[in-house]
């Protein structure tokens, strides 16, 4: 028997387009001889959808659809459909309206299947839409001479084994149950977001599954991008054994097909394709493939960005002209009477490196006219934070008109570090429609730069590399003159915002207290800055987007004792 495994990229609430996507994959099915066909969680509608499901238009506009998907599927073909119902019991029983489900389509017909674990911890809120299902989903799937049992589990579903764990999150594991029930194989329908690393995890645990429960297992990943998540397909395939036996291309559309055997009651050997070799190539792949998604899906086709000759708009050039095509991408310089001539020469040499465009914009003049006009307001002070973030308002007004008038997306190009203690300007170098590399640490930034200039035709000039880095708002700033050397802030950050670790446990790393205290308040005070940012792409495990949902008016400081209000002059940048 073959199964296939449609590896789409839905966009969110393009319900027509989703179908259509659906509708292929079965035709290209029913011509290769498959039998079931297994699509990504909430493949008709795209996950996430979020409060699009509180529309009731939206929802019975998918029940249409569904229907009428469930009457153009070729005859001899089931199709596992990722949708959702309405929950008819939810107004006598106070639960919720909808259930987050599998549609089987077969013969015309629609059979649903519920998901039964709901997660609700970082990006996911699905108890907000969702009852959870009360059993085990599974069906008969009949052959010619034959049939087979097949189980049926929605994305978390998968995540509850305790053995796996050491613990468990919910009440009930599934997969148990549905080795209980019989079936001859389960399959797991998923909108799993990327995070750098997960992959391995997710075969680990697949592996597990099949070794622990003695069946083999399916599991279909959504690819692409929707708002600030991004979806790394990779769908895999384990034997009984716990061996891999198919695995999807990374951070793309795929089509996987694999022969069940009858006889073995088993998977046969298909094609794994090669995951990636480093975590610069996994990140580079999965910015591209977010950039790419969240500028075509939001009506995008060119990207402009700041030009400083620094790498972190070196990266975001490399990411652009890689997402939407080097002549889709405009580069603008917008040099200081304190920008170097090495920084304007590496942002032109870069660019000619990329082959995208550039257009330089000095922006002296328009200084010396922001100076005129507050110099009796500012007379007696001392030149400071609000003059220097004066020139990064500037070059992101500019930013904004050109994006303005000709409709490109401007990317910000601030890192994770810096987003994470405030060193950046609100509606300055912070402007912009998406933020993408706002998870990836300054650190990171550089292992992938490195990374890119190991491939074929390096971009990015060797000075970018080599030089301290700047923002170059007065004379001979270095960003170490502020901020501690970046090797010890992203660690220090890694341990308190990833690890989760007290301030002492940092010190008890090898931290000096004052600096890793430092560093806990400029966390905490940069929140402001945060809420007011373009949405970031996610590629930790912990990101400054959806699932960060730190208070802004706070008086506490990470782990230290509740101290004096930090004041508000300081944050005015």
């Amino acid at each position: 028997m073959k199964i296939a495994i449609a590896q789409l990229n839905p966009t969110i609430g393009d319900l027509d387009g989703n179908a259509q996507k659906i509708l292929a994959a079965a035709s290209r099915a029913a011509q290769e001889g498959v039998r079931l066909l297994l699509t990504p969680e909430l493949s008709l509608c795209g996950y996430p959808p979020r409060d699009l499901l509180l529309d009731p238009s939206f929802v019975s506009a998918m029940a249409t659809k569904l229907l009428e998907l469930a009457r153009s599927i070729p005859d001899g073909l089931a199709v596992l459909v990722g949708t959702v119902e309405v929950n008819a019991r939810s107004r006598q029983a106070g639960e919720k309206p909808l259930f987050n489900s599998v549609a089987l389509l077969e013969n015309g017909q629609i059979r649903h299947f519920h998901k039964r674990l709901l997660p609700t911890y970082d990006v996911f809120d699905e108890e907000r839409y969702f009852e959870a299902g009360n059993q085990a989903n599974h069906f008969i799937l009949d052959l010619n001479s034959a049939s087979v049992h097949i189980g049926v589990t929605i994305c978390e579903d998968l995540w509850n084994d305790e053995e796996f764990w050491g613990k468990r999150t919910y009440d009930l594991n599934p997969l148990a149950d549905l080795a209980n029930a019989g079936v001859n194989f389960t399959v797991n329908l998923s909108a799993s977001p990327f995070t750098v690393g997960k992959q391995h995890l997710r075969e680990r645990l697949l592996q597990h599954g099949a070794t622990r429960f003695d069946q083999p297992m399916m599991y279909v990943n959504q690819a692409g991008g929707n708002d600030d998540l991004i979806f790394d397909g990779r769908s895999i395939v384990c034997d009984r054994s716990g061996t891999l036996v198919a695995r999807a291309r990374g951070f793309e559309e795929d089509w996987l097909v694999v022969e069940y055997s009858l006889e073995s009651q088993d998977f046969l050997p298909s094609s794994i394709v090669p995951d990636v070799e480093t975590e610069a190539a996994e990140l580079y792949s999965a910015l591209v493939l977010g950039v790419r998604d969240y500028a075509y899906k939001c009506g995008f086709s060119k990207i402009v960005l700041g030009l400083s000759g620094g790498i972190d708009s070196s990266l975001i050039a490399a990411i652009a002209a890689s997402a939407v095509g080097a002549e889709n991408v405009l580069g603008i310089l917008m040099p200081s009477p304190y920008s170097s001539d090495h920084s304007i020469d590496d942002a032109i040499a870069l660019a000619q490196n990329l082959g995208i465009q550039t257009k330089t914009l000095p922006i002296g003049t328009l200084m010396e006219c922001y100076d005129d006009t507050l110099d009796e307001l500012f007379a007696g002070t001392s030149f400071g934070l609000a003059e220097e973030n004066l020139q990064s308002r500037i070059r992101g007004t500019l930013l904004m008109a050109v994006s303005n008038k000709f409709g490109h997306l401007l990317v910000s190009t601030g890192n994770k570090s810096e987003v994470a203690v405030g060193y950046c300007t609100l509606y300055g170098d912070m402007n912009g429609g998406l933020a993408a590399i706002a998870d990836v640490p300054k650190t990171k930034v550089y292992a992938i730069c490195e990374w890119l200039n190991r491939q074929d035709n390096p971009p990015i000039p060797p000075n970018v590399l080599s030089k301290p880095p700047s923002a170059e708002l007065r004379p001979g700033q270095k960003d170490q003159d502020s901020l501690p050397a970046y090797e010890v802030l992203d660690d220090i950050l890694d341990r308190l915002i990833h690890q989760r670790c007290t301030i002492a446990q940092i010190v008890q790393a090898g931290h000096d207290a004052a600096t890793v205290e430092r560093v806990a308040k400029l966390v905490k005070i940069a929140e402001f800055k945060r809420k007011q940012s373009p949405p970031g792409l996610k590629v930790c495990d912990r990101a400054f987007g959806t699932g960060w949902r730190m208070p802004i008016a706070s008086r506490w400081i990470a782990h230290l004792e509740a101290e004096q209000s930090p004041d508000p002059a300081k944050q005015s940048s």
